[in-house]
């Protein structure tokens, strides 16, 4: 019984040993998480009030964290207050003004985190034309150092373009995917 007791014990104390420095691995692990989402978190939301000012010109975007004492539980909001208007919140927007914070968003995020590239779909689909050159705009610099690869059935869009692809129907019934060089690819 002896035996079987130290035998026992030093189990109990070795998973005791083990579950410490389990939770001194998951704090570590929280403490990175926690710096790297507050890097990334700074630079998003530098770069939104950046991009939102260039695709609203004279409104105000930014970002908010909903529980800012807690890097690990919070969540971020979305303000934005076009030129001449008092909304903050998204919902009172027009589906166009929507569909351009969340571009607004989506490409501060390609700035603050680069990636060397970014398939975007029908982004610029709710978009007038105003508001389509502001964002080409913002196309032609992602461009300079990544790749893009934008589905579209926009011509402004497809007119920066430096190769279109597309699928279409011949005569008989049969899809045939077509391709067009338009500009050397730098």
């Amino acid at each position: 019984m002896q035996e079987r007791h130290a035998f026992l014990a030093s189990q109990l104390e070795d998973i005791r040993r083990t579950r410490a420095d389990l939770f001194d691995i998951i704090a570590d692990v929280d403490r990175r998480v926690e710096e790297v989402f507050a890097a990334a978190y700074t630079d998003v939301e530098k770069a939104f009030s950046h991009v939102f000012a260039r695709l609203f010109p004279g409104g105000e975007g930014r970002l908010v964290l909903t529980e800012p004492d807690s890097w690990l539980t919070t969540g971020v909001d979305v303000e934005a207050r076009p030129a001449g208007k008092k909304i903050k919140r998204l919902s009172l927007l027009s589906g166009g003004e929507r569909s351009l914070v969340a571009v607004a968003f989506l490409v501060s995020l390609f700035i603050a985190r680069p990636s060397p590239f970014y398939i975007l779909d029908e982004v610029e689909a709710a978009l007038d034309d105003v508001n389509l050159g502001r964002l080409l705009g913002i196309y032609e610099e992602l461009r300079e150092n990544s790749q893009l690869l934008v589905i579209t059935h926009q011509k402004r869009t497809m007119e920066i373009a430096d190769a279109l692809y597309g699928v279409t129907m011949r005569g008989d019934g049969v899809s045939t995917v077509i391709s067009q060089r338009l500009h050397d690819a730098s």
